[in-house]
């Protein structure tokens, strides 16, 4: 350990004199500021609209937009093989058939209602709540091209891109809840939770609610809290609510291991994470700007590698081993914690920021762990704790850094905490009454598999033959 140690201490001193590139990220042009006249304002028909002078910058940005939502998209199936990796392989049927319906539940409620709640226009500048309506409808081709709230992308490719970020907050929820929840129960949770709780505080930033028109203005790039956060908020309730796994903790304190039963598909689904990232952050940035969308793509990059490292020396230091399992974790812990801030952080902050949520999230493990909270896949650790100080970073060490920018983003973290917690609480003492939350003691100890679905991931065909 010692020497793994002095390794990194002299990688650091030779890697210091390079670290001055980008000492300021751009300030004057943010994600939330997009470049100016990327299409023309409005056309009376299709025809005109493609022969105008910005139509050519208008399709870069559209067709960079549409790219980072299906970058996001994946996202969903890394989730879905990060959580099937790190659980145990009787549970595995039915951590898929969760996370193959979450996209589907988030892309549809966010049609039906989510959007509008987020989004509800301009009169609603300032306030915590507001709707404009049921429904994605639009029936002038030219005014879903042009007439919307940033003319860099059409109204369709704002919808998409949104409802891909809507359905990532349930996703979050589920590893949290994994292995004892009843599947009926947790639809039901995700269905309302998307709906309703996730655009609400989405609409208080994004949607110009009352934390963007604050004298100094809360600030989320891409979602350290008004998307991890929220799923980690509303994985904390339910992990409260629904208590450990069976034989997880022991009464004189000792945790019992419950190994994840693939770690090739936990790091697959944590490298397709990675992937998808570049379109989290960087189609955040709401056009094709190349300047900071190389930007946000090098920052995101910089602080997960530097999450793997940070996770790597505090998991070596405390548990004695190179543990793989937080090393992945410290990956997506850098993801988390760079998000809030990627479009104005330099070199040295992004490192920083990933090497420091890398050891965030071991402790996190271990803390929750004494706690007896019991999260089989980190992701209170890693949504929920490196969410928080990722948030907390942009006013430490972004271009808006500044004691007002940190007071901003305390009430920002405050605010949207206390609401989705008890948003979720409420729902799932709601869902326990009248249906159920927990499965039985026969059911969690045979499997979800079979108990929930009649079904296995991996039958024993020569079993099955005799």
């Amino acid at each position: 350990m010692k020497s793994l140690l002095r390794m990194i201490t002299i990688l650091a001193l030779t890697a210091a004199p390079c670290l001055s590139w980008a000492q300021a990220a751009p300030a004057a042009a943010t994600a939330e500021t997009p470049p100016a006249a990327a299409a023309p304002a409005k056309y009376k028909d299709l025809a005109a609209f493609k022969e105008a002078p910005g139509y050519s910058t208008f399709t870069v940005n559209n067709t960079w937009m549409m790219l980072a939502a299906g970058l996001v998209f994946i996202m969903h199936l890394g989730f879905a093989t990060l959580e099937t990796g790190l659980t145990r392989s009787k549970n595995t049927v039915n951590i898929l058939f969760k996370n193959s319906l979450i996209p589907c539940i988030g892309i549809l409620t966010y049609a039906v209602v989510g959007f509008n709640l987020m989004y509800p226009g301009a009169d609603y500048a300032g306030k915590w709540f507001g709707f404009s309506g049921f429904g994605v409808s639009v029936t002038d081709d030219v005014a879903a091209l042009t007439d919307v709230y940033n003319a860099g992308y059409t109204y369709w490719t704002d919808f998409l891109f949104q409802a891909m970020f809507a359905a990532t907050a349930a996703t979050i929820v589920s590893g949290a809840v994994a292995e004892r929840i009843k599947l009926s129960s947790f639809l039901v949770f995700s269905t309302v939770f998307v709906a309703v709780c996730y655009p609400i505080t989405g609409m208080w930033k994004w949607g110009n609610g009352w934390l963007n028109t604050m004298e100094t203005p809360f600030y989320d790039f891409a979602g350290s809290t008004l998307v991890h956060s929220v799923g980690g908020w509303g994985a904390l309730a339910g992990v409260l609510l629904l208590g450990p796994r069976l034989g997880r903790y022991r009464q004189d304190g000792r945790v019992i291991p419950m190994p994840g039963h693939s770690m090739p598909l936990a790091t697959i689904g944590v490298f397709l994470l990675w992937l998808g990232w570049f379109g989290f952050n960087g189609g955040s940035v709401l056009s094709a700007d190349p300047g900071l969308v190389s930007l946000t793509l090098v920052t995101t990059s910089i602080a997960a590698a530097a999450g793997a490292v940070g996770s790597m020396v505090a998991s070596w230091s405390l548990i004695k081993k190179p543990d793989l399992s937080m090393v992945l974790n410290g990956i997506l812990a850098g993801l988390v914690g760079i998000t809030a801030g990627a479009d104005q952080m330099n070199m040295n902050s992004s490192i920083i920021i990933g090497l420091s949520s890398g050891v965030l999230v071991v402790l996190a493990v271990l803390l929750f762990d004494k706690l007896r909270l019991d999260d089989p896949v980190g992701a209170l650790s890693v949504h929920l704790v490196c969410g928080i100080w990722g948030t907390l970073c942009v006013g430490l060490f972004g271009a808006k850094a500044g004691m007002a920018q940190v007071v901003s983003q305390l009430k920002g973290i405050g605010a949207i905490g206390l609401f989705t917690f008890v948003f979720a609480y409420v729902l799932f003492l709601v869902v326990r009454a009248v249906m159920g939350l927990r499965v039985s003691a026969e059911e969690e100890t045979g499997g979800l598999d079979l108990a929930e679905h009649g079904n296995e991931a991996y039958p024993d065909f020569l079993k099955s033959a005799k």
